[in-house]
């Protein structure tokens, strides 16, 4: 995934989108489902957009406010489509950890999984690449 994947949306959704290197691994990791990539591209437009930009909370994003992270602020969307899990919808059980830095207007995309592989986020990441 080159900064091309973002393209679409830098400039007209956000100043940035990046992820972090692991992210890339994951994306790899979840190949089985072979609609991730598109999925993840309407993410963006739709959930992503709605959330920060027209401040709609469809209870789909939510914040992880237990990291002691404060800036950016780190989200899990818990309702992610995937059209390769037929007939899941938004409760396909793909999780996205992302964090937003709303000063810089950028989304940083660090961790993609599948429930049914893991539990939860990987804290220890998110620390690795957030804390101070």
């Amino acid at each position: 995934m080159s900064g091309e994947f973002y393209s679409p949306f830098v400039g007209t959704l956000f100043k940035k989108i990046s992820h972090v290197p692991e992210f890339e691994k994951d994306m790899k990791r979840l190949k089985r489902f072979s609609s991730l990539e598109e999925d993840l591209r309407m993410f963006i437009k739709v959930a992503l957009n709605a959330f920060h930009k027209q401040n709609i909370d469809s209870r789909a994003i939510f914040h992880i406010s237990d990291l002691g992270i404060h800036s950016p602020k780190i989200f899990k969307a818990k309702k992610f489509a995937c059209k390769a899990l037929k007939g899941k919808g938004a409760q396909s059980g793909i999780r996205v950890i992302y964090a937003y830095h709303e000063k810089e207007d950028w989304i940083e995309f660090i961790e993609i999984y599948y429930k049914g592989d893991k539990e939860s986020e990987d804290r220890e990441r998110i620390l690795k690449y957030y804390s101070k």
